[in-house]
């Protein structure tokens, strides 16, 4: 049935549980009619992970309507998740499918965006299949924002239109990043890193500016593949040069593995309708036994601190959630489980205001992402330091030698309660 975006949202009622498309697939047209709705509604559960752009049920006012349910915590929702008219939902992007097929948590409606119905009447997710498909199909009504904007991608996100109850006409170019300049310090962390990757490896990385400084170095390795929960702009280059070829991965040879992108036009015009890119579900992309697979994966992970034992947080500030756990231990464990493979922890080595991000001990509250016994190698600007097999005194000094100069005597005095 198609139908205008006011009366397609009309199916949500109060006590529903709503999964909204990830990242750059925001269905906005939908989104926009159901926070209209606002007054008729209440108690309604919102599901998402990362979304870009406006998340107007998220609006502190709109509580008794929107009830916002996370599973990864972004931008535009950071103020509703900390000041509590918001929640989180720690797991690890692996899983959050199979929540929806067991029934965990069960959804009533999904608002999708996908491309224009091919000549066989399918339907493309376009730019994010992650958890996005495993909800489509486990929700009661699928309502679909048709765009004719959205790119029609390979891989398991394909829709027959026989699949969606309702749908709506809307178009609408899908929201693109602004890429900072590189600082001096991302530069270096970027040529650190880059010295650890071998030809042949096969790369994780997310988005901004640590994963892009470590592209810009990779121009002169070969053979190099991509099998990561998202890419984004930075790969291009190395596509269009041959470095990205995907010729020693086991799993996938020769194709882009992923699960959403989000970047510019010519990122969006780079996946539409190319086979080299398989866009799959987080179920698998990020299943641990799938990743091991692969030769020499590189999984390179951000964190917000990091003490001198070498427990991560990269989920919180303190007890102020900034965040999500991520794919960041799914990629861990599979990369040190991979055939020659490197699990990297990558962050500057202070905070803006220049705090040390290596501390003694995490901040009171602080999530452990990542354990002590699942890292490797920590990379900062003052360079690498290789935890693995080493004792609790020997990770002390490895990483107070690549923490920032004027915190280290400090840290040394500190990490002495440490061993006490």
């Amino acid at each position: 049935m198609k139908t205008t975006p006011a009366e397609a949202v009309k199916q949500i009622k109060s006590d529903h549980h709503v999964f909204i498309h990830s990242a750059a697939a925001v269905p906005r047209c939908l989104v926009d009619a159901m926070t209209a709705r606002h007054k008729e509604l209440r108690n309604v559960s919102i599901y998402q992970i990362h979304t870009e752009g406006e998340a107007p049920y998220a609006n502190e006012a709109l509580q008794e309507s929107f009830k916002l349910k996370t599973f990864f915590v972004g931008a535009n929702m950071r103020n509703a998740v900390q000041k509590g008219s918001g929640s989180y939902i720690p797991i690890f992007l692996s899983e959050v499918s199979s929540l929806f097929k067991k029934g965990v948590i069960p959804i009533d409606v999904a608002l999708i965006t996908v491309s224009k119905p091919d000549k066989h009447g399918y339907c493309s997710l376009g730019t994010s299949v992650d958890i996005s498909l495993a909800a489509t199909k486990c929700a009661k009504t699928v309502i679909a924002q048709i765009n004719d904007q959205m790119p029609r991608t390979h891989g398991d996100g394909l829709i027959h239109i026989s699949e969606i109850d309702i749908q709506v006409e809307c178009s609408e170019a899908l929201p693109e990043l602004n890429y900072p300049e590189l600082t001096q310090e991302n530069k270096e962390i970027g040529k650190h890193i880059a010295e650890l990757i071998e030809d042949g490896s096969t790369l994780q990385m997310g988005i901004g500016a640590i994963p892009n400084a470590v592209l810009s170095y990779l121009g002169n390795h070969k053979d190099l593949g991509i099998h990561s929960e998202m890419f984004s702009d930075g790969v291009l280059p190395l596509i269009e040069a041959g470095v990205i070829n995907g010729a020693n991965k086991k799993k996938h040879p020769g194709m882009i593995v992923a699960s959403f992108v989000v970047g510019s036009k010519k990122l969006y015009d780079f996946i539409d309708d190319n086979p080299m890119v398989q866009m799959l579900d987080f179920e698998y992309v990020n299943n641990t036994s799938v990743i091991q697979k692969n030769p020499k994966v590189v999984a390179i992970n951000s964190a917000i601190e990091i003490d001198v034992t070498g427990q991560v947080c990269a989920d919180s500030i303190g007890n102020k959630i900034f965040s999500g756990v991520g794919g960041q231990m799914d990629f861990i464990r599979g990369a040190s489980l991979s055939e020659g493979g490197k699990p990297i922890i990558a962050l500057t080595s202070t905070t803006k205001n220049g705090d040390s991000k290596i501390v003694p001990f995490l901040k009171q509250g602080a999530g452990v992402v990542t354990t002590r016994a699942h890292v490797h190698y920590v990379v900062t600007e003052y360079g690498v330091a290789n935890l693995y097999g080493k004792t609790i005194e020997e990770r002390i000094q490895l990483l107070i030698n690549i923490a920032h100069p004027k915190h280290r005597a400090n840290l040394l005095e500190q990490s002495k309660l440490v061993l006490a």
